[in-house]
């Protein structure tokens, strides 16, 4: 195993870790966002408002998603296995 290729697992695996958790990270900071305009424009400073709303729409983009994330996640794990038998 070279260097090139331990280089190449590595950016792979951050490229399908940064593709998967991009529809959760992205929904849970635009509700975040319109949360925080909320609290700002109505004057509420409780900090317990933001989860129940973000939890809500994570779980809505799991469903969403999720689909498509297990299979992300099944293609770059038989391509793993078609490295580990190629060497």
């Amino acid at each position: 195993m070279t260097d090139v290729t331990i280089l190449t697992i590595m950016r792979d695996s951050i490229m399908a870790i940064l593709i998967v958790s991009a529809p959760l990270l992205g929904v849970a900071m635009i509700v975040g966002l319109i949360i925080s305009i909320f609290q700002t424009t109505t004057s509420l400073q409780e900090q317990t408002l933001t989860f129940v709303p973000k939890i809500i729409a994570i779980f809505a983009v799991l469903i969403i998603f999720g689909a498509w994330m297990i299979r992300t996640l099944v293609n770059y794990t038989n391509h793993i296995f078609m490295m580990i038998e190629k060497l």
